[in-house]
């Protein structure tokens, strides 16, 4: 026989013998306390489940926080380097506007294929690492972490990260205007990928004999006010966009550093 069984056993055997001998009293009064000696063994089991089940969400909250802080310090250094090709792309892009406002002196054909190259061959997109937030918010235990601010950050990154899409997304088109002048015979794409070793590098393709020079594109007003929008836009991507999320970006940080070390 088990205890528990044992248990049952026993306050039954004084049940019977209580009411056999016909001493109600003593029975209710026994019933009660039986009864208090349940209530507090429920309570009892409950104060353990739930001291149980917080130690279970402290520790889940605390991995949460240190998956977290690792996944922004990554997404912290890949804005840097995004803000940093993002601006190279636009100071050079800079300088092909001022050649072309001829404050300065024509470019020869090997420096202007370089200048179109560090201004429109890179797509400027953010990638960041979402992959432990997403999970969070999917599996609902956002509500887990217990900084209210840090939750709403978390979330206010989500919707944030939306509106960088579209700002990238419109500077991805403005950058296309600009390249869809090669499409043309006046100009030559290959001019520009042989003078700056692409052909070779990436195409494994022999320079050509004869270029194309695409100088000319300086004298077009199609071409600068193709460039002088993509470069509006490039800019306003780091001021009003990319500046901002870093900040919060390192708000979040803050919150996440200040939550792992309590």
């Amino acid at each position: 026989m088990s205890g528990k069984q044992f248990t049952v056993w026993f306050f039954k055997r004084i049940r019977r013998r209580l009411l056999i001998n016909k001493k109600l009293r003593e029975y209710l009064v026994y019933a009660i306390g039986e009864i208090v000696l349940v209530v507090i063994g429920i309570l009892i089991a409950l104060a353990i489940d739930t001291g149980t089940q917080q130690r279970a969400t402290e520790e889940k909250e605390s991995e949460y926080l240190m998956g977290l802080r690792e996944e922004f310090r990554l997404n912290r250094l890949k804005l840097e380097e995004l803000i940093r090709v993002n601006r190279r792309s636009y100071e050079v892009g800079n300088r092909i506007a001022n050649h072309i406002s001829q404050y300065t002196e024509p470019p020869s054909e090997g420096d202007f294929a370089e200048m179109l190259y560090q201004s429109f061959a890179y797509d400027i997109a953010f990638n960041p690492n979402n992959s432990l937030l997403l999970e969070i918010i999917n599996s609902g235990s956002l509500q887990d972490l217990s900084d209210l601010e840090l939750r709403l950050l978390l979330t206010n990154w989500m919707a944030t990260l939306t509106d960088i899409g579209q700002q990238e997304e419109e500077l991805y088109h403005q950058r296309e205007r600009v390249l869809d002048l090669f499409s043309s015979d006046a100009y030559s794409i290959r001019t520009v990928f042989d003078l700056t070793g692409v052909s070779e590098r990436e195409l494994k393709l022999p320079r050509a004999n004869d270029h194309h020079s695409n100088l000319a594109l300086l004298e077009s007003a199609e071409f600068e006010n193709h460039l002088l929008l993509f470069l509006l836009t490039s800019r306003s991507t780091e001021t009003l966009h990319y500046r901002p999320l870093l900040a919060q970006v390192d708000r979040i940080l803050q919150r996440l550093e200040g939550a792992a070390d309590n």
